[in-house]
């Protein structure tokens, strides 16, 4: 049961580091990349 909630957990946190920036195409690139990749660094956590 633990597995299936932490990969759950992992799929949210990597579906908003790698697909949200799609929302933010005003900013500037190194911003978002480097939001992605911290949102993308606790997605490895779990």
């Amino acid at each position: 049961m633990s597995t299936i909630i932490l990969l759950t957990i992992s799929n949210v946190f990597m579906t908003f580091a790698w697909y949200g920036h799609l929302k933010f195409k005003h900013e500037i690139l190194w911003k978002v990349i480097l939001i992605s990749w911290l949102i993308a660094f606790f997605e490895y956590c779990f």
